[in-house]
């Protein structure tokens, strides 16, 4: 198994592990709907339907 040959202190650790983030996730409005949405991704509007591209996926169960 390996074993360091010297302990890597905690500031130089830290150090290398600065550039490990969470990036900020990009956001689109859809043009038909005007919702706010993760891209690449289904979503809903306020009546629960779905949609995926600007086209309706999916209509809620609830709207008659």
């Amino acid at each position: 198994m390996a074993h360091p040959k010297s302990r890597i202190s905690k500031q130089r650790k830290h150090k290398r592990r600065t550039h490990y983030k969470a990036e900020i996730p990009t956001l689109s409005t859809c043009s038909v709907t005007g919702e706010t949405h993760l891209r690449h991704r289904a979503y809903t509007d306020v009546t629960g339907n779905l949609y995926y591209r600007g086209r309706l996926f999916s209509a809620s169960a609830t709207e008659e």
